[in-house]
């Protein structure tokens, strides 16, 4: 690892295989009991990749799977990492009205906290779908305490994105100390380019998130936010025959090259949990907006 690089913030974004958005239109959320659990063991081997090469991260997860595994919650929190919310069931925030978005995160968190006897105090959106049509989102996680939220990809994307926002962090309420740390983007010719994990991580080659996280690092001196899912380093998982080509390209390319590669990363880079990133970066904003 180089030594002059910031501390970047490692997510997890804990949802199973079938709870992902490119496969909602074809698994309905009543069926989700009856398929076959994977997240568990897919976070124990993350866990111990995680031991290996020594760092903390943070496991955005959904309370869905908080509430079928509490042991996973305990044992996540137990080895040193942050527990944050990822909703209930993965349902994205533009689809929802402020009332059951307050009540999605109420949900989750309490299952979480119940779960790990801990706080939580972080949460990430579904799909990153906090944008330019849901502003009321960040009134109702400061009015339920959170300390910050990494909700936003600022670029644009036919699932996601808010290509205005700004690319790091930043305070959406003057009167709140909430946080928004958006996941990671790169500058080529002037456009933003998806850095920041996901399939994006899993497609390019690897050569190009490097180049990406350095740039964000060395020029412009700030942290990344990577993140991935559980799921994406089980190329064992089922396979779902009735989802779109396209959603099925996104879903499976180069599973079986995903721990590879990500263990390349964690140990090329220095990496940390995301609420040690947004006490950082909550004093950034404040000193850029003095």
């Amino acid at each position: 690892m180089d030594p002059v690089l910031p501390t970047n913030g490692l997510s997890v974004d804990v949802e199973d295989w079938f709870q992902v958005g490119a496969f909602e239109n074809v698994i309905e959320r009543v069926d989700w009991d009856g398929l076959a659990d994977r997240v568990e063991n897919n976070c124990a081997a993350i866990l111990d990749l995680f031991a290996e090469a020594d760092v903390k991260a943070t496991f955005f997860t959904l309370g869905w799977v908080a509430k079928r595994h509490p042991a996973l919650m305990r044992r996540i929190s137990e080895a040193g990492h942050e527990l944050a919310s990822h909703g209930w069931d993965h349902q994205r925030v533009f689809r929802m009205e402020r009332k059951s978005f307050a009540s999605d995160l109420e949900m989750s968190r309490k299952v979480i906290e119940d779960a790990a006897g801990v706080s939580v105090t972080g949460y990430r959106a579904p799909s990153f779908s906090i944008d330019f049509r849901t502003p009321w989102a960040y009134m109702i996680l400061a009015e339920q305490g959170f300390a910050y939220s990494s909700s936003v990809a600022p670029i644009a994307h036919d699932h996601y994105g808010w290509r205005e926002a700004p690319r790091f962090a930043f305070k959406p309420l003057p009167w709140s100390d909430l946080v928004e740390i958006p996941v990671t983007t790169a500058l080529f010719a002037g456009r933003r380019l998806a850095a920041g994990g996901g399939g994006f991580f899993r497609v390019l080659p690897y050569g190009f998130s490097r180049w990406a996280i350095r740039q964000v690092n060395r020029r412009d001196g700030r942290p990344a936010v990577f993140y991935f899912h559980p799921w994406e380093i089980d190329p064992d998982q089922p396979r779902v025959s009735a989802a779109p080509l396209k959603s099925k390209l996104r879903h499976y390319t180069n599973l079986d090259g995903m721990a590879d590669k990500l263990r390349q990363l964690i140990f090329d880079f220095h990496w940390g949990r995301m609420d040690v990133l947004a006490a950082r970066e909550l004093l950034t904003a404040e000193a850029l907006a003095a």
